[in-house]
């Protein structure tokens, strides 16, 4: 026979509070874990079909325990129902629908019980504690944390931050770092996610927040906010670069954030294992941002596309290598600085780009336009690029340019928009010959050439338009930078299938939606066909 184990009523209320208070929990969740584990032990006692309760006084450790059963006039479950008759011993004035406490005595823990409750207990206490380790980090994302590291798996660096775990991945922590059990370390608390395991907490010390959290730590008016750190990239364990603004005329944020003879900046690099870090005033004109991301480069010009979302930086020949850096680390990040797609080129190179350029579009005018060359040139030379720009531009504005007159202007924008409508006639002509509906050519934004790259990608209905992505018709591509004395071959960057045309994500989402317009319609013929047939039998 099992041997009893029972602890008295002192005894419980002191392991009680002991747990609670080891573990961090409210004592309320140890009492109710004790209840469950004394209510599965009760029912194992007096079986599990019955509906039995247990209450622990958490002051006295008074234990009650009882039995919950329904009145009614016909017993079905002896478990669970009592009769009237039966109610009346219990409860005088009992009536049917009533439920009514009966209660049943102590139980004593036998080995097995008592093992299982200890199981119980500690299942519960565990699934507090993970509770409690969730709700104190959740909102703790995005502070620097300061651990010991309590071992290494597989690459991965487990962190004991006290009351809890965390991990620094692989990919989050800075190359060629040496960490050692026990060591203490500062990281920055990621991300935190409730799984069946308990809160994940990941860290991380390659992030731009780290070092941004870092320089507030060494620089008060960052903490204070007179100076905001407003960009930040890094490549981690080599070098980094931010960008920083004062909110106050006298004090100069670089200067700041380097500190006397350098040592608040020092104490950053320090904690980042000696990655180097450049401090940049930040403009809100983008040119003068991207010429202070490129230091210590000198910048010639620099030319804004904002369609394509790119920035062409001219430098000198001599500072080529320097504005691209190590395997193109510097013009790296400081793209990532500035969020802008950055191509380097030299004086030679961006003079031979504007003379094909030139070259290319004084003949598209000669051709188009019927003109000689010198009244080509001399539209190229004004800054006109495209037959639409002369079409369209105002009049005034075509007849302002030496040497031209309002006659001479009106006949070049006649020609231009019959040029315009030739390429619109050839691009019909080949856009049917491809096979693309003329359903197609009733969309929203499309134009015939639009029409003609579609049909060539094998869009030649509207259920083919309609199967596309938003991704997969507009996304722009993305071309790397520059580099020189790289000539790794490279993927053709990716895009969609218009992407050369500069359509937005809206108007592609527009353009989708309109082609699968008909979807809907054909679903709610069926249902008008069905209502008209009703209609006619009635």
């Amino acid at each position: 026979m099992a041997t009893a184990i029972s602890a008295n009523k002192a005894e419980l209320i002191a392991i009680a509070n002991a747990v609670a208070s080891e573990k961090m929990i409210d004592k309320g969740i140890v009492i109710e874990a004790m209840e469950d584990a004394i209510q599965r032990a009760a029912r194992a006692r007096y079986g599990a079909e019955n509906d039995i309760r247990a209450k622990l006084d958490p002051n006295s450790g008074d234990l009650r325990l009882w039995r919950v059963v329904e009145v009614v006039e016909q017993v079905d479950d002896y478990y669970k129902q009592i009769d009237l008759k039966g109610a009346e011993k219990l409860q005088k004035g009992a009536a049917i629908g009533d439920f009514i406490v009966d209660p049943l005595p102590p139980i004593e823990f036998g080995r097995i019980a008592a093992q299982a409750a200890k199981q119980v207990i500690f299942q519960k206490v565990r699934d507090a504690e993970r509770d409690r380790q969730y709700d104190e980090f959740k909102d703790r994302q995005g502070e620097i944390i300061t651990g010991v590291v309590k071992r290494v798996e597989f690459g991965h660096i487990v962190v004991d931050l006290g009351r809890a775990e965390g991990v620094i991945r692989r990919d989050q922590q800075i190359p060629r770092e040496v960490v050692r059990v026990n060591d203490r370390i500062r990281s920055l608390i990621l991300n935190v996610r409730r799984e069946n395991r308990g809160p994940q907490i990941f860290l991380s010390r390659a992030h731009p927040d780290f070092m941004k959290k870092l320089f507030a730590q060494e620089v008060p008016e960052i903490y204070d906010g007179i100076i905001e750190i407003k960009a930040a990239a890094r490549d981690p364990g080599s070098r980094a670069k931010i960008g920083v603004i004062s909110h106050d005329s006298s004090i100069d944020p670089v200067g700041a954030c380097v500190g006397m003879k350098g040592s608040r900046v020092q104490a950053v690099v320090q904690e980042m294992q000696g990655e180097k870090i450049d401090i940049i005033p930040w403009s809100p004109d983008t040119a003068t941002f991207v010429v202070n991301a490129l230091q210590p480069a000198n910048v010639s010009r620099v030319v804004i596309d904002e369609e394509e979302d790119r920035i062409e930086v001219v430098v000198p020949d001599d500072q080529l290598s320097l504005a691209i850096g190590r395997r193109g680390q510097n013009v790296r990040l400081a793209s990532q600085l500035t969020a802008k797609a950055i191509d380097i080129l030299t004086e030679a190179d961006a003079s031979e780009k504007r003379q094909k350029e030139f070259v290319a579009n004084s003949e598209m005018f000669q051709n188009e336009l019927d003109v000689d060359e010198t009244l080509a040139q001399l539209l190229v030379a004004e800054g006109f690029g495209a037959l639409e720009e002369v079409a369209y531009v105002e009049l005034d504005e075509l007849a302002a340019i030496e040497g031209f007159d309002e006659d001479l202007a009106q006949e070049l924008q006649s020609r231009a928009q019959e040029a315009l409508d030739r390429r619109e006639q050839a691009a019909r002509d080949e856009r049917r010959g491809l096979g693309v509906e003329d359903a197609l050519a009733e969309m929203p934004y499309l134009t015939e050439a639009m029409l003609v790259t579609l049909g060539k990608a094998g869009i030649k209905t509207l259920d083919d338009l309609a199967d596309l992505a938003t991704d997969e018709l507009v996304e722009k591509k993305r071309a790397e930078p520059r580099r020189r004395g790289d000539d790794t071959p490279r993927p053709a960057p990716k895009g969609g299938i218009l992407a050369e045309y500069g359509l937005s994500d809206e108007q592609g989402n527009e353009i989708i939606m309109a082609a699968r317009a008909h979807w809907f319609t054909d679903e709610d013929e069926p249902a008008a066909d069905d209502a008209q047939a009703e209609g006619d039998e009635a």
